[in-house]
């Protein structure tokens, strides 16, 4: 009997198996994509006007199940989470957007003059535009952690999250203004991004957990 051939002939080795980069790619892009989906569904409850505040918090809500229970449907959730939300804080809502109406007043006032005077009025309306961004954007990441919480524990949370550290409040604003800025490349970017990636910022110093989905 002839000698069989396995074995006889050399097998061609298998090349190894290299690592792709796709994961990696796919898990980065989430990262822009889910923010992107929660500020896009904000962005439509925001049209009317003294809704933004609640749909701030609903987008905060969304986005903290995503970061802790991996759950990616952020448009929709922020959809869902809106009237809980609404039915707690538009009151707070209503406030908010006449104190900033009053803001933009003041300082389309202040530019238009020429007067010694408008530059510390100037520098008055800044730093307190600065505080409210500050606060309302911690507003939005304590009411995401605590959906059953109140109004009062939320501002409080809000007060200890944002102003309990000069780091902190500085870092959030910084969000705002990087975040603003640098999706000014995007179609939309500061829209979708704009408001989504600081709340963002601000649930992850206040709850560093990450969901690992």
């Amino acid at each position: 009997m002839g000698t069989p051939l396995a074995g006889a002939v050399a097998s061609p080795p298998v090349p190894e198996a290299t690592p792709s980069g796709w994961p990696t790619l796919l898990r980065r892009l989430e990262f822009v994509a889910y923010p992107a989906a929660a500020g896009a569904a904000f962005t439509l409850l925001a049209l009317g006007v003294v809704t933004w505040l609640p749909a701030l918090a609903a987008m905060g809500r969304a986005l903290q199940r995503w970061r802790v229970e991996g759950d990616s449907r952020c448009f929709t959730n922020t959809l869902a989470a809106f009237g809980g939300y609404w039915r707690a804080l538009w009151l707070h809502g209503l406030l908010s957007t006449a104190v900033a109406a009053v803001l933009a007043a003041n300082t389309m006032y202040a530019l238009g003059r020429s007067e010694a005077w408008t530059f510390p009025l100037l520098a008055a309306q800044m730093g307190i535009a600065a505080a409210f961004v500050i606060h309302h954007v911690a507003l939005a990441a304590e009411a995401g952690r605590d959906p059953d919480g109140g109004v009062r524990s939320w501002s409080a949370g809000a007060l200890a999250l944002g102003f309990g550290s000069p780091a902190r409040g500085t870092a959030l604003l910084g969000a705002v203004i990087s975040a603003v800025l640098l999706s000014l490349v995007v179609p939309l970017g500061p829209l979708l991004l704009g408001p989504s990636v600081p709340v963002l910022l601000a649930l992850s110093i206040a709850d560093p957990r990450r969901h690992t989905s």
